[in-house]
């Protein structure tokens, strides 16, 4: 399942993100990864959510981010969550990119069972339908 967070900057998506990550880390039976550009929100999260700041690898491209979430899934089993905050800037994508990458994600949910929740700077009115009904909060 892939969840959308959306909305312009500064309109709160990133607390929306922390507080549903650090609700659903009370009945989780997997692992949880956060993914961030920073580690300014670790003491926001609870301390079983494994955050990672993607800031210390250089992503080029889409493909690239693409390949290191494989590489997160590839090394735990458990993953059962997977929480990026800022998807545009981290995987450096237009809205274009976005919807792809949004596709690519349906994709690896379901071959591997792992939700993808995700924020993104985009407002809710710019997407397609196709992935309009993705959209949890829009903000």
């Amino acid at each position: 399942m892939i969840q959308l967070i959306v909305g312009s900057e500064g309109k709160g998506k990133t607390k929306h993100l922390l507080d549903k990550v650090n609700e659903e880390i009370k009945e989780a039976s997997g692992n949880i990864v956060f993914l961030d550009r920073s580690t300014k929100h670790m003491f926001e999260l609870n301390n079983r959510v494994r955050l990672i700041n993607v800031t210390d690898y250089d992503f080029e491209n889409k493909s690239e981010f693409v390949g290191f979430i494989y590489g997160i899934i590839s090394q735990d089993h458990d993953i059962q969550k997977i929480y990026i905050d800022g998807i545009i800037k981290i995987a450096r994508l237009d809205k274009a990119g976005f919807e792809e990458l949004v596709k690519k994600f349906e994709g690896i949910s379901d071959k591997f069972g792992i939700d993808i929740v995700v924020s993104a700077s985009i407002d809710a009115g710019e997407l397609s339908e196709d992935i309009k009904k993705h959209v949890i909060v829009a903000l």
